[in-house]
C-alpha cells in the first residue's frame, strides 16, 4: 500500500509540474525560417504564431505560389523547433517517471 500512495504522490507532482511546463511553453519562442531566411516565422512552443516576416524581394505577385510554399516551410519549421523545445523540457520533468517510452503527454 505504501508504494501506492508514493506512486500517487508522484503522480499528483507530476500533474502540478505539467501545469507549470503548458504556461512556460507558451513564453518560450521558436523561430522557423525558409528561402534562406527569406521567410521567417516566430511562434510559441506551445503553437500560438507571433509574427511572420518576408523579404521585401518576395513581393512579387507573379511568385505568389513560391511565396506560399516558402511560408508554409517556414511554419513547419517552427513547429519541428517548437516540438524539439517542449520534447526536451517534458523529459527533464518526467526524469524517474516510470513512462513507457514514446508516450505523448502533451
Amino acid at each position: 500500500m505504501k508504494d501506492i500512495m508514493g506512486m500517487m504522490k508522484k503522480v499528483q507532482e507530476m500533474q502540478a509540474k505539467m501545469a507549470s511546463l503548458q504556461d512556460e511553453l507558451e513564453t518560450i519562442d521558436v523561430e522557423g525560417a525558409s528561402g534562406g531566411g527569406m521567410v521567417k516565422v516566430v511562434r510559441s512552443a506551445k503553437g500560438t504564431v507571433k509574427a511572420v516576416t518576408i523579404d521585401m524581394s518576395l513581393m512579387n505577385p507573379d511568385e505568389k505560389e513560391i511565396l506560399e510554399d516558402l511560408l508554409v516551410a517556414a511554419i513547419n519549421d517552427a513547429r519541428t523547433k517548437a516540438d524539439q523545445a517542449a520534447q526536451e523540457r517534458m523529459s527533464a520533468l518526467t526524469a524517474g517517471l516510470p513512462i513507457p517510452p514514446g508516450l505523448k503527454l502533451f
